[in-house]
C-alpha cells in the first residue's frame, strides 16, 4: 500500500467536504439545479416527479412539522416506509431538524422492531398503514419516549388509540409543517444551521445474521466522505438515473439513493418491490445498477430463459457475440494486455447483437454495474460479461459506511473485491482478518461498550470480522465470515462461502448452504431456481412447473447432481461436497432464511432443516 498516495487522495476528498453536511448539499444542488428532476414515483401509466427545487422545499417543511411536534436535535425518527419519494423527504425533513433519521427493516419481527426502538430511544415513527403500526404495536406497548406516530395511508390513522400518543396523517403532518415553515422559516433554518459535519446522518441496524441487531451511527462528515470517494471509483455522469429498490436501511441504498443523487443532481425513480425490479428497469434504463448477488441471479436466470426461448439462428449469433464479449472482459484484467484485434472484434459484437439485448431490458445507458454483500458466483459475473456488462464487486459494511474497496472500470480483477478506495487503508492481521482504517470508519456500536471496543482498536484498525487476503497488486480478497467458518472433525476450516459460490454456477441452483460444523466432511442443501427450472424442464420433456414435482424428478436431480460435481472440481479435497439435498422451495426475507439484505441466515437453516442435514450424514 502507498501510504503517501493514500493520505494525499484523503486530504483531497476532505478539502472537497470541508465544514459541509447534507443540508449544504442539498442547498447547493436545489440553487444550482432546482428545476432539474429529482424523485420519480410511478403513478399509473406515468410518473410523479419532484424537482429538486421541491424536494427541498418538501423537506423544510417536513423539517417544521418535525419541530412543530416537539421533535428535538439528536432525537431519533423511526422510519417504516416502502421506496418512494416520502421517505427521503421524511429523512431529509429529520436532518434538517437536527434529528437523525433511522430506517427500520419492514420485514423486522415485532420482537425485533422493539429492540431496535428502545435501544436507540425512537421518539417519533413514520410508517405507512395498518400492517406497519401493528408491527410496531410490541414497541408501542413497551415504549413510553415515542409520542408521535405518523401514518401515510389516512385510513390506518387510528381513531381514539387511548395511548396518550398523536396519531396523524402523512397528509396532514406536512400540511401543519408548510403552515408552520411559511409562519416562522427561520426555525428550521437555525435547526439545519446548527449542524456539524461530526453530528449523525443517519442511524443503520445491522441486518441480524446472528443475534440482536446492532445499532450503527453514521455522521454527515462519513456519509459525504463516502459519496465522493464513490464517486472517484465510478464514471457517475451529472444528473445521472438510478433507482430505488433495495431497503434503505441497507447501507448502499442510503448512499445510492439518499445521499450521492444529491452530490450529482440525479435523478431517483423509484421501484416499490424487489420482483418489479426488471419491469422497471426497462421503464428507466439507469446509468447505474448495484445489486447484491442474489439479486444478479435473479436477472440472470430470468434472461436464461428468455434466451433459451430465442430461435436458433439468434440463440448462436448471441452464444458468438457473448465469447467475444467474455473474452474482451477478461483480458481487460488489472496487468493483462487484450490481444490484437480483440477490441475491435467487441465493439462489433456489441453493436450489432449485444447492444440491443440490453436495450430490451433497460441496461443499455449504464455506466457503472456494482455487487457486494457476498461472494459473486463466477457463472453470473461470466453471464452478464458475455452481454457486455461488466459487474464490479465492492467491498464493505455498515459499520464504514458502505464500500472500503473496489474494482475500478480500469483497475478490476475477477475474484477480487477490488482495491482501497481513495484515502482508505486496507491490511490483515495474522490470523487473516481483514482491517480497515479510513474517515468512513464508525467509532462503535450504539450501546455495546464491550464489543466496541472489539470494533476498533488503539491504533484506529477496524476489524471487519471478515478473513481474506490482499495480493501484490493491493488486490482484496474475501473468503468469509470468520463466524461462518466451520471445522470439520477432522479439523480443517471450511468457508462456506466458497463452495456455495461454485454450487450457485449451475442455474438450476437458485440457493445453496454448505455445512460441516464437526462432521467428517461437507454437505450442502440446494434449492431449485423457480424460474429456470419449468423452462429447463419443459425443453426436455419434463411436464409440470410445480418445484415440489420438479425438485423429485430423477432428471433435474441427475442435473443437479452433475452440477455437484463440477462444483466439486474447483475445490480443494477437504472442501468437496460429498452428499446434498435438492429442497423445492426457495430460502426467502419472508420465511426467515434471509436477512432483508438477502445473506443467507445460516443459524435459521441451520436450525429449519436440523433433520435435513443429519439425514446426510446418515449411513
Amino acid at each position: 500500500m502507498d501510504v503517501e498516495q493514500t493520505l494525499r487522495e484523503r486530504a483531497e476528498v476532505e478539502a472537497e467536504i470541508k465544514g459541509r453536511t447534507l443540508v449544504d448539499w442539498l442547498r447547493h444542488t436545489a440553487e444550482e439545479e432546482g428545476e432539474a428532476p429529482a424523485l420519480s414515483d410511478r403513478v399509473g401509466d406515468g410518473w410523479r416527479t419532484l424537482t429538486w427545487a421541491q424536494y427541498r422545499n418538501a423537506a423544510l417543511e417536513a423539517a417544521a412539522a418535525f419541530i412543530g411536534a416537539g421533535i428535538g436535535p439528536g432525537e431519533v425518527v423511526a422510519l417504516m416506509l416502502p421506496n418512494r419519494s416520502e421517505h427521503l423527504i421524511a429523512d431529509m425533513g429529520a436532518v434538517h431538524a437536527g434529528a437523525v433519521p433511522f430506517t427500520v427493516y419492514a420485514t423486522f419481527a415485532p420482537e425485533q422492531v422493539a429492540f431496535v426502538a428502545q435501544d436507540c430511544g425512537v421518539r417519533m415513527a413514520v410508517l405507512e398503514g395498518a400492517q406497519e403500526l401493528e408491527r410496531w404495536r410490541t414497541a408501542l406497548d413497551r415504549l413510553e419516549s415515542l409520542h408521535t406516530v405518523v401514518l401515510l395511508d389516512p385510513d390506518a390513522v387510528p381513531d381514539a388509540p387511548g395511548d396518550g400518543r398523536r396519531y396523524v396523517s402523512w397528509a396532514d403532518f406536512t400540511a401543519e409543517g408548510a403552515r408552520l415553515h411559511a409562519a416562522e422559516p427561520g426555525r428550521v433554518e437555525e435547526r439545519a444551521a446548527a449542524l456539524t459535519p461530526g453530528d449523525n446522518a443517519t442511524l443503520l441496524y445491522t441486518s441480524g445474521t446472528t443475534g440482536n441487531p446492532k445499532g450503527v451511527f453514521e455522521t454527515h462528515h462519513q456519509v459525504l466522505f463516502q459519496c465522493v470517494i464513490t464517486l472517484r471509483a465510478n464514471a457517475t455522469p451529472h444528473r445521472a438515473v438510478s433507482i430505488s429498490y433495495l431497503p434503505m436501511a441497507h447501507i448502499a441504498e442510503r448512499v445510492l439513493s439518499a445521499y450521492l443523487p444529491i452530490r450529482v443532481a440525479g435523478h431517483l425513480y423509484f421501484c416499490p418491490e424487489l420482483p418489479r425490479l426488471g419491469e422497471y428497469l426497462a421503464l428507466v434504463r439507469p446509468h447505474g445498477l448495484f445489486g447484491v448477488p442474489r439479486v444478479w441471479e435473479k436477472l440472470q436466470s430470468g434472461l436464461t430463459a428468455a434466451l433459451a426461448a430465442a430461435p436458433e439462428d439468434r440463440r448462436k449469433a448471441v452464444e458468438e457475440a457473448s465469447g467475444i464479449a467474455r473474452a474482451y472482459m477478461e483480458q481487460g484484467q488489472y496487468g493483462r494486455e487484450r490481444e490484437p484485434g480483440l477490441a475491435e472484434r467487441f465493439a462489433g459484437a456489441d453493436a450489432q447483437v449485444l447492444a440491443p439485448i440490453r436495450a430490451l431490458i433497460g441496461l443499455d445507458r449504464v455506466v457503472y454495474c456494482v455487487t457486494a454483500a457476498a461472494p459473486m458466483p463466477e457463472e453470473t459475473v461470466r453471464f452478464f460479461s458475455g452481454l457486455g456488462v461488466l459487474i464490479r464487486d465492492v467491498y464493505g459494511m455498515t459499520e464504514n459506511c458502505g464500500a472500503v474497496t473496489v474494482n475500478r472500470p480500469d483497475r478490476y480483477r475477477f475474484g477480487s473485491v477490488g482495491v482501497p478506495s481513495d484515502g482508505m487503508e486496507v491490511r490483515t492481521a495474522e490470523d487473516g482478518e481483514i482491517l480497515v482504517r479510513g474517515p468512513v470508519n464508525a467509532s462503535g456500536y450504539h450501546n455495546r461498550p464491550e464489543e466496541s471496543a472489539a470494533l476498533v482498536d488503539g491504533d484506529g484498525w477496524l476489524h471487519t470480522g471478515d478473513v481474506g487476503s490482499i495480493d501484490e497488486d493491493g488486490f482484496v480478497y474475501v473468503v468469509d465470515r470468520k463466524k461462518e467458518l466451520f471445522i470439520t472433525s477432522g479439523g480443517e476450516n471450511i468457508a462456506p462461502a466458497s463452495i456455495e459460490s461454485r454450487l450457485k454456477e449451475h442455474p438450476l441452483v437458485g440457493q445453496a448452504l454448505a455445512y460441516g460444523d464437526r462432521r467428517p466432511y461437507p454437505v450442502a442443501l440446494l434449492t431449485l431456481d423457480p424460474e429456470v427450472a419449468p423452462g429447463w424442464a419443459a425443453a426436455r420433456g419434463i411436464e409440470g412447473a410445480d418445484p415440489a414435482v420438479l425438485a423429485r424428478d430423477p432428471r433435474i436431480l441427475e442435473e443437479v447432481g452433475r452440477a455437484v460435481e463440477a462444483a466439486n472440481e474447483g475445490l480443494a479435497q477437504v472442501q468437496k461436497v460429498k452428499r446434498w439435498r435438492l429442497l423445492a422451495d426457495e430460502w426467502s426475507v419472508e420465511s426467515e432464511e434471509l436477512t432483508p439484505s438477502l445473506k443467507l441466515k445460516r443459524r435459521v437453516i441451520h436450525r429449519k432443516f436440523a433433520d435435513a442435514i443429519d439425514g446426510l450424514y446418515g449411513d
